[in-house]
C-alpha cells in the first residue's frame, strides 16, 4: 500500500494571499526569515488579513537561512507562551521548514530533536494548531511537502526530516511574492525544483500519481525558469507553480542521492555554505551519469528527454541540464563554487566522513541505484573537480 498526501486546500494565483482572511481560529504567530517580506509588505499584509480573520497575531521573525536546532527550540518556546491554533510561515524554504519543526516541539515540548530524525517518527500533530505556508521563493515546495531540512552548526550537518504529518493544512502560492526574487536565488531555487522532479521520476517510489506532476514541472522549469531568471515575470509566475508540482510528485515518490550530497555537504565545510540548489544544480548531471547504470533508470532518464523534445538520452539530458546551468550561471563543479571557497585539502580531508553521511542520509534509500560510501566518495570527487562518471 502507498500513499499520497496533501494539503487540504492550496490557494494559487496572484492575489491568492487574501485566503489568510478564511482561516478560522483565536491566536495565530506568523514565522517568517531575515527581513525581505517585511521590506516588501508582505507581512503587514498576512497580520492584516489574520486580524481580519478574527485572529490575535504575535510575530516571530528572523528565521536564517539554514535554519538552526537553537531557533526552532527558541520558535516552540515563543509558541508554547502565545498558545496559537494556527502557525502560519512566509518567506522562502528556510522559515517554513523551521517552522514545522517549532509545530512539533510546540505540541510536544518533551520530544528530542533526535527521534525526529528518524523518518517518519512524528508524533501526532495538530493536537493544538494547524499550519498555513505561503513561499515567497519558487523551489522548495516546502509548502506541500511531508519535509524540513534543520542544521546542526555544531556538527556541521543538515538533517531532513521527514514525516506526513508536517505536510501543511494550507498552502498559499502567490505569485506576486516570487517577484521579489534576486537573479542568483531565482536560478538556484529553480534548479532544486529541476532536481526534486526529476529525482521523483526516477525514485525506486514512484507511481502513477507522481509521475505526471513530475514530468509537468520538468517541462515546466525547463521552459520558464532562464527566461524568469531574466527577469520575465510571467515566467516567474509559472515557474511559483512548477515548484510546487515537484513538490507534490517528491514529497510522495522522495528524493535520491543528489539531495543526500546537497545535505551532508551543504554545512560541512570552513570556507562557507554551499547553497542548496546551487549544490543540487552542480550534482544532479554527475548523479545522473551514476544512476544511469541501472538500466531502469537509464529508461526513465530517457523518457525525461524525449518529454524534452531531446533525443531520448542520458547524455542528451546531461547536455541540457549543463546547458540549463551555464545560462544561469551556475558552476560545473563545487571547486568554481564562489570563486573557489571550498578549500580542495579540507574537502578532501573531510571527504570520508561526508561521504558515509551522505549514503546514511534520509533521502539514499529511494535511490534508483544503490551506492557504497567507496563510491559516494568517488562521485563527490567528480562533483568536485567537474569529472565524467563512468563507474
Amino acid at each position: 500500500m502507498s500513499r499520497f498526501t496533501l494539503p487540504r486546500d492550496l490557494y494559487h494565483g496572484k492575489g491568492s494571499l487574501e485566503a489568510l482572511k478564511t482561516l478560522k481560529g483565536k491566536r495565530a504567530i506568523v514565522v517568517v526569515g531575515g527581513g525581505s517580506m517585511k521590506r516588501f509588505g508582505f507581512l503587514d499584509r498576512v497580520e492584516a488579513y489574520l486580524k481580519e480573520a478574527g485572529m490575535e497575531v504575535a510575530l516571530f521573525e528572523g528565521v536564517e537561512p539554514d535554519p538552526s536546532v537553537e531557533t526552532v527550540m527558541r520558535g516552540a518556546e515563543a509558541m508554547r507562551k502565545f498558545q496559537p491554533d494556527w502557525i502560519v510561515s512566509i518567506g522562502g524554504g528556510s522559515p517554513i521548514d523551521a517552522a514545522k519543526a517549532m509545530w512539533a516541539f510546540y505540541e510536544y515540548p518533551d520530544v528530542t530533536f533526535e527521534s525526529l530524525c528518524i523518518p517518519f517518527n512524528f508524533p501526532e500533530l495538530r493536537t493544538k494548531a494547524h499550519f498555513c505556508a505561503i513561499p515567497s521563493t519558487s523551489g522548495t515546495a516546502t509548502e506541500v511537502t511531508a519535509f524540513s531540512v534543520i542544521t546542526d552548526y555544531q556538527k556541521g550537518v543538515k538533517y531532513p526530516l521527514a514525516d506526513f504529518n508536517i505536510t501543511p493544512d494550507v498552502a498559499i502560492v502567490d505569485p506576486d511574492l516570487a517577484e521579489t526574487m534576486p537573479k542568483k536565488l531565482t536560478a538556484h531555487t529553480g534548479m532544486d525544483a529541476m532536481t526534486h522532479a526529476i529525482e521523483a521520476y526516477v525514485s525506486t517510489l514512484h507511481c502513477d500519481y507522481t509521475d505526471p506532476l513530475a514530468l509537468h514541472a520538468i517541462k515546466m522549469v525547463s521552459e520558464y525558469l532562464i527566461p524568469s531568471y531574466s527577469g520575465n515575470m510571467e515566467a516567474r509566475a509559472s515557474m511559483h507553480n512548477a515548484q510546487c508540482l515537484a513538490g507534490m510528485a517528491f514529497s510522495n515518490a522522495l528524493l535520491g542521492i543528489v539531495h543526500s550530497m546537497a545535505h551532508k555537504t551543504g554545512a560541512a565545510y570552513s570556507g562557507g555554505h554551499i547553497v542548496h540548489g546551487c549544490a543540487n544544480a552542480m550534482y544532479l548531471p554527475k548523479v545522473i551519469q551514476f544512476n544511469s547504470k541501472n538500466p531502469e533508470a537509464a529508461k526513465r532518464y530517457g523518457e525525461i528527454a524525449a518529454h524534452l523534445g531531446l533525443a531520448p538520452t542520458v547524455s542528451a539530458l546531461v547536455k541540457h541540464l549543463r546547458d540549463m546551468n551555464k545560462a544561469l550561471d551556475i558552476p560545473d563543479g563545487i571547486k568554481d563554487y564562489e570563486g573557489g571557497i571550498i578549500d580542495e585539502k579540507e574537502f578532501l580531508e573531510k571527504l570520508p566522513k561526508v561521504a558515509e553521511l551522505a549514503v546514511g542520509d534520509a533521502c539514499t534509500g529511494s535511490n534508483p541505484r544503490a551506492i557504497m560510501p567507496a563510491e559516494m566518495e568517488k562521485l563527490l570527487k567528480a562533483c568536485y573537480y567537474d569529472t565524467e562518471v563512468d563507474f
